[in-house]
């Protein structure tokens, strides 16, 4: 029966023990590292951090960007494919997040060696092959998938869906593979097969995908450690002054490539790293990994045998032969189950006594204790850089881990855990194993891939939504509204539509080139009703750019004209008037206009109180009289139109010609006007959110262009960014300077595109809708005197949808801001409530509505917004204004005669009493 003491050997003679422990003892000397060797490691470990991130890998180590910007989170949802290479098998995963849970179902291929070291295309098809069938199994081959591939070599990113082979490392030589992106090769072997296809949103080392899979279980997971065939590392690496991170895919193995690992390399791992298929790269891969400690200790044992230390001197061909002792070899020995020693050796064809299977294992202890070691001084180097990053004394921090060694050998975890905790003594560290290995990091990359794009516009989107925030609150304070870029008017309307409302009302919408007059009558009889009639007045060019006389002469002619067409001149109805500018009012029927916006120039208006010109026309004409109970903005009346219909709506937005908004805020946060109870709706006037330099980091050289060639430079920039009179122009100059550029038109310009307005927004509209958008492409350019290619297409939609993506989203950040602001004047965890919308960009563009209801419920989660289309635009909103007022006038005078009712009451009595 075998002992563990290696001197209680009962088949030599004491001396002779003595003399065989000291001479393998001087054999395996070179594999005990000390502390201060180990401290070494880790200081050179630390160099060749510092030095790959500024050689931008050309150094041993090298510190490949991974673009991976965060780790989970929990909220990635979704199916989605991992394909995992790495070794000799392919894996094939299908994971399917839902709620903070993840189901997994995986099919394994083998990689044979003569695909392994055959041509790239061989291997990519023999994975497209894998995949095809995979698909199959899981009978979802017609779907359009998102895949995260998961190769675990050295590769140079540019982006997280392009990797460039550095080198095969683990066996692989794969030719006219090095220096090309895997996933391209990929894709033109999905290409080849024409039986599927899929979206590969990443491709992620098998490193960065152990770290991604157990940061999904401990968000402090911020490193990740493979410890298997291979080895490596990558980490969140701090990326610029705002600590913004990314992980870098460190690619550790190369360390001592440039003989930074001399002074402890053996001769055995000489002839390791010489017989291998890269000599002279990977070396501290070659200390350490799965891959080579097998035939490390082969050469030792070889070595032993050699000198008559093991085997009775007897050199077997077996011995002889390279990878015949395998690294799970190691694990199994260093069990010590038993007899598993002499039966591993038996298996191996070696005939050895009790004697030299203790010799077995000390060589097998040596090799793998050096191995933990090592990458125990690695990851001291790596969690000390981390905490010197962060400016900490003191960091707990988690390792995610893979691979074999790691997982299999019995004592592999606890050296490498020991031997960080005594290097890196300021840092707390938790080394959590990967349950489902690198494949489900890889499926929650493409998750996070996926978001990463909308994250990065969310952050930019978040900034300008707390920018707005802070412009609200400025233009709402009486001491710093009149540097406020937001004017935040008060309308005087201090109520939504009860449904009480009833009467004839006349409503008034002046706002762009058309003048629109309605009469609305609102009855009770089962139910509310509104029936409406309306005609539309045109509004010419010399009308608007004239005289303010002229103007409102106009307005009063084309009242004059509907009124006889209605047969109602003789009845002086209440009138409600949309005035779509800004207007300062100090009480509902009265509005000083501060200044023209959308092309209108009348002169002699702006700071003039618009009620009154209107007024002085219609006595001028003197064949009709009104009561015009109220000046309403556009916005407001939007607000109110679909607040007739849904009492919960509290915003009014203008997405048209011009852009505007408005909402229900607190009186007690007005300082523009007296009182602290109930609420009155604001008109933000938006439009020139960001004249006072806010959004220059965003502004372009084409938003610059249109507003120095707009009637009013330096204003109403928001407005300009994102609204119709504008986006169509902001396509022209890109289109512009696309085709000097040569890039689209094969860069012929015409006189046509050279003209200022001749793309108009509605041409965006028509060209992104999804069935006819290139027909009305053709049509368009066409008209604009150029020949469109097939590319030509696509590249003028692509910008229509960039221009008209970033409208919605700006749209949606500052609408957000709004609805924070709700939320915090009602104290509310979730707000509930209704945004009314009108303008033609809203309701023409096929995209827009979605877009911007997606980007709003991502900037404000814990709010549950309705969109509400105004159907009959802001007209009938004026008049519900004026039905309103009309309804608290006439309570008030009800209230008012009920009191002198009751006074007099009193009165009487007092008199008969007394």
């Amino acid at each position: 029966m075998c002992h563990h003491n290696r001197f209680l050997l009962l088949n030599v003679a004491k001396s002779d023990i003595i003399s065989l422990v000291f001479q393998v003892d001087e054999t395996l000397c070179p594999f005990k590292l000390s502390q201060e060797q180990l401290q070494l490691v880790k200081a050179r470990m630390r160099a060749g951090l510092e030095a790959g991130l500024k050689t931008k890998g050309s150094s041993a180590i090298k510190m490949l960007p991974s673009y991976v910007y965060r780790t989970p989170d929990g909220t990635e949802h979704g199916k989605y494919l991992a394909l995992d290479l790495g070794g000799t098998n392919f894996r094939a995963m299908m994971v399917n997040f839902k709620r903070q849970n993840a189901r997994l179902y995986h099919k394994i291929y083998t990689i044979p060696l003569e695909i392994m070291q055959g041509t790239g295309e061989e291997l990519f098809d023999h994975i497209a092959q894998c995949v095809s069938d995979f698909l199959d199994y899981m009978g979802m081959k017609n779907a359009h998938l998102p895949a995260g591939f998961t190769f675990s070599f050295p590769c140079e990113q540019t982006a997280i869906d392009t990797g460039t082979l550095v080198s095969w490392t683990k066996g692989y030589k794969a030719t006219d593979c090095e220096g090309h992106d895997v996933v391209s090769m990929l894709r033109e072997a999905i290409k080849r097969r024409n039986e599927f296809d899929l979206d590969i949103v990443a491709v992620v080392n098998d490193t960065v995908g152990t770290m991604m899979s157990c940061a999904y279980e401990d968000p402090q997971c911020e490193i990740g450690l493979i410890a298997g065939t291979g080895t490596n590392v990558c980490y969140m690496e701090e990326v610029d002054a705002e600590l913004s991170k990314m992980c870098i895919n460190t690619e550790w193995g190369g360390l001592g490539d440039d003989g930074s690992l001399d002074d402890i390399i053996t001769p055995y791992d000489m002839e390791v790293n010489q017989n291998s298929i890269n000599p002279g790269r990977q070396r501290f891969e070659k200390l350490t990994s799965g891959m080579y400690l097998g035939e490390i200790v082969r050469q030792v044992l070889l070595d032993l045998t050699r000198g008559g230390l093991l085997f009775r001197g007897h050199v077997t061909e077996t011995l002889k032969t390279p990878g015949i002792f395998e690294t799970k070899y190691l694990s199994q020995i260093e069990r010590w189950e038993k007899l598993c020693v002499r039966s591993i050796l038996q298996q191996l064809g070696l005939k050895g006594t009790c004697d030299d299977s203790i010799i077995v294992k000390e060589v097998c202890g040596a090799v793998s204790r050096r191995a933990a070691q090592l990458c125990g001084a690695g990851m001291a180097a790596v969690v000390d850089k981390i905490r010197e990053n962060r400016g900490l004394d003191h960091l707990n921090i988690t390792v995610g881990v893979d691979g074999a060694l790691y997982k299999l050998h019995p004592h592999f975890s606890r050296v490498l855990k020991d031997t960080t905790e005594v290097l890196a003594p300021q840092c707390n560290v938790t080394f959590l194993p990967s349950e489902e290995g690198s494949g489900k990091g890889a499926a929650l990359i493409s998750a996070v891939a996926r978001q990463m794009h909308a994250d990065s516009l969310s952050g930019t989107l978040l900034d300008i939504m707390q920018q707005f925030r802070r412009e609200l609150a400025k233009g709402l304070g009486r001491d710093t509204n009149p540097t406020a870029a937001l004017k935040m008017l008060p309308t005087f309307v201090r109520s939504i539509p009860d449904g009480s409302e009833k009467g004839d009302f006349i409503a008034l919408d002046l706002g762009g080139s058309n003048f629109r007059i309605l009469r609305v009558k609102v009855s009770h009889e089962k139910k509310q009703t509104v029936q409406m009639e309306s005609q539309i007045y045109d509004t010419p060019e010399d009308i608007i750019h004239g005289s303010g006389t002229r103007l409102f002469d106009h307005v009063a002619e084309c009242l004059g004209d509907f009124m006889e067409k209605q047969n109602i001149k003789d009845k002086k109805l209440p009138v409600g008037f949309t005035f779509s500018f800004p207007c300062q009012q100090t009480k509902l029927d009265e509005g000083f206009l501060i200044t023209w916006t959308k092309r209108f120039k009348a002169g002699g208006v702006e700071g003039m109180d618009v009620v009154k010109l209107l007024n002085k026309a219609i006595k001028k004409r003197g064949d009709y009289d009104a009561d015009i109970m109220a000046v309403v903005n556009d916005t407001v009346g939007t607000m109110m139109t679909c607040g007739f219909d849904d009492q919960r709506c509290e915003v009014g937005i203008i997405i048209g010609t011009g852009t505007n908004a408005c909402y229900m805020e607190e009186l007690r946060n007005i300082d523009l006007v007296e009182g602290d109870e109930g609420r009155m709706c604001v008109n933000t006037e938006w439009g020139a959110f960001g004249d006072d330099g806010r959004l220059e980091d965003i502004r372009t050289e084409f938003d610059r262009e249109i507003d120095r060639g707009s009637i009013n430079p330096g204003k109403q920039l928001f407005e300009k960014m994102v609204s119709g009179m504008y986006m169509g122009e902001l396509v022209r100059l890109i289109l512009v300077k696309m085709a000097r550029e040569g890039l689209v038109f094969e860069g012929r310009i015409t006189p046509e595109l050279l003209t200022k307005g001749k793309f108009e927004t509605k041409h965006i509209s028509a060209i992104e809708k999804s069935k006819e958008g290139l027909s009305k492409a053709r049509e368009i350019l066409t008209r604009l005197g150029v020949e469109p290619s097939t590319d030509d297409f696509s590249l003028v939609s692509q910008v229509c949808t960039v221009v008209s993506f970033r409208s919605a989203n700006l749209i949606a950040a500052a609408l957000a801001g709004i609805l924070m602001r709700l939320k915090e004047n009602k104290g509310v965890a979730r707000l509930r409530t209704t945004v009314g919308i009108d303008g033609s960009l809203y309701k023409m563009h096929p995209q827009y509505a979605r877009r911007l209801h997606k980007a709003v419920r991502r900037l404000v989660p814990d709010t549950d917004v309705r969109f509400l289309l105004s159907e009959s635009g802001s007209g009938k909103g004026a008049a519900m204004v004026t039905a309103v007022a009309y309804r608290l006038t006439y309570s008030s005078r009800i209230f008012w005669s009920y009191l002198q009712s009751v006074h007099a009451f009193f009165s009487i009595y007092h008199r008969n009493v007394f």
